[in-house]
């Protein structure tokens, strides 16, 4: 997601300065007209604006205090703005650092998936000073569909969680659906036009259902991330003497999905490890039901 939200800023014609702890993942973005920096600091030098997209909240700890790190390149009056699904703490202790060096930072967690990352469709979750987010407003407008102002820092990534929670009970019942019609002997793509435009239409529905009745498990957003996203919720829930039961039952259903190798799969492969629950193999893309279903006595 990273990558392509770097190219639409790139082609709506601002200047790049690109870093990646693989360097091989830049090589179309400095073929497209982007300048590679050797560190993150060496990124972060002379820009206004230094976006940070990795996976999980140590990423980010490397990425901005670590040794050559975005912040020994941060300057004052410039922005720092990391689009990590990351840890509010952690994004409240970024702003502060900002702040040090007399800088903005915000944190600023994305939504829309892998299409709308390319798409510029994205939904980012702000927190942090506005007039900050006001002055993002051009970069903003090549990367997304909606900018959303969630309150002080932290929130934004507070928002984020809110969405993956949503999410992740969301997931499980459009998979046990799924399986309800295959068992049933329904007419999967029909069942899919029967429902999808009611009060169980969902962004999942609509879009990861298809792909399961394809055979798609491919990553959208990857079932590791999720599992990351699931788990900072959790921990935040912890801290607020929360519980959350349907959270904790999709992360321990994701996590047997990891367990058993399955991690690098998109989120929609939550499919495979409720079949296994259910005791009901799920099919190869276009096989039906077994004609003879069980009948109770």
């Amino acid at each position: 997601m990273g990558g392509a939200m770097a190219a639409r800023l790139l082609a709506a014609g601002h200047r790049l300065t690109v870093h990646t702890r693989s360097p091989e993942k830049a090589r179309r973005l400095i073929a497209a007209g982007a300048e590679w920096a050797a560190t993150p600091a060496a990124a972060a030098r002379g820009a206004a604006a230094t976006f940070i997209m990795v996976g999980h909240p140590a990423d980010v700890e490397q990425v901005v205090f670590g040794t050559d790190g975005v912040l020994d390149g941060l300057a004052p009056g410039t922005l720092l703005i990391d689009h990590t699904t990351s840890s509010p703490e952690l994004a409240e202790r970024l702003a502060a650092a900002a702040v040090g060096r007399g800088a903005w930072s915000l944190d600023a967690p994305v939504s829309g998936g892998d299409r709308g990352a390319r798409e510029g469709t994205l939904t980012v979750m702000v927190g942090g000073d506005p007039r900050a987010r006001q002055a993002l407003e051009v970069c903003w407008s090549a990367v997304a569909g909606r900018v959303v102002d969630c309150g002080p820092p932290g929130s934004g990534q507070r928002t984020k969680l809110v969405n993956q929670i949503a999410i992740a009970s969301g997931m499980i019942g459009m998979c046990e659906a799924l399986l309800f019609a295959h068992r049933a002997g329904l007419g999967l793509e029909t069942t899919l036009t029967a429902i999808g435009g009611g009060a169980a239409g969902s962004w999942s529905l609509a879009n990861l259902a298809p792909r399961i009745l394809r055979g798609d498990l491919g990553p959208g957003f990857l079932v590791e991330h999720f599992i990351k996203d699931m788990r900072l919720a959790l921990e935040e829930c912890r801290r607020m003497s929360l519980r959350l039961p349907g959270l904790e039952l999709a992360e321990s259903l994701y996590r047997s999905l990891a367990d058993r190798g399955m991690e690098r799969l998109g989120t929609q492969a939550l499919v495979l490890a409720l079949a296994e629950h259910a005791g009901h193999a799920w099919p190869l893309p276009g096989e039906r039901s077994p004609p003879d279903l069980p009948r109770s006595p």
